[in-house]
């Protein structure tokens, strides 16, 4: 007996598997909503082709705008600044509209507006530096390591000659 799902609960399947975190699989969210890997994976495609279908004029735009969403942890670095400026002269509510109509949430343009601002950081400088410092620490230590280990090699093969051979018997 196969199961029927309503055309709003399919949108709402394939916004989720859209909109997903980099760390849940498609395989979670099935699982959650209770469905087959395969439905989903049909209901992805057939929202891509916009074959999927709707009653309500909301829900054509949805669909019809899930061809051009991506997910947020897919926008290059150069979208999510010009997303970034674009919001920054905007009121909240304005805000929440864009976002809404390019597939994000707020929160999203907030947290790459952080990370744009902890980026310039004057800690770049001293981080560098103590990694280097790491670095040449790790090279030493490994040169070291490297020698030992040749020293140990030459001294077993010098131990492996002085061993006299064994003489074979013969019968």
């Amino acid at each position: 007996m196969t199961a029927r799902y309503s055309e709003s609960f399919k949108q709402q399947a394939v916004e989720k598997a859209l909109s997903r975190a980099d760390s849940t699989t498609l395989a979670e969210i099935t699982a959650s909503l209770g469905i087959g890997d395969s439905t989903l994976h049909k209901w992805l495609v057939k929202a891509r082709k916009q074959q999927l279908g709707s009653d309500s004029e909301h829900d054509k735009a949805s669909v019809s705008g899930v061809k051009k969403e991506k997910r947020p942890q897919d926008w290059s670095p150069e979208a999510r600044f010009e997303m970034v400026l674009a919001c920054s002269t905007l009121e909240e509510s304005a805000m929440h509209q864009m976002c809404r109509e390019r597939g994000l949430y707020a929160h999203h343009v907030t947290q790459w507006k952080a990370d744009f601002i902890g980026g310039l950081g004057a800690s770049d400088g001293r981080d560098a530096k103590r990694l280097k410092g790491e670095v040449l620490q790790l090279k030493k230590e490994l040169t070291r390591k490297d020698r030992a280990l040749a020293d140990d090699c030459r001294m077993q093969e010098i131990e492996r000659r002085r061993k006299p051979k064994p003489r074979r018997r013969r019968c």
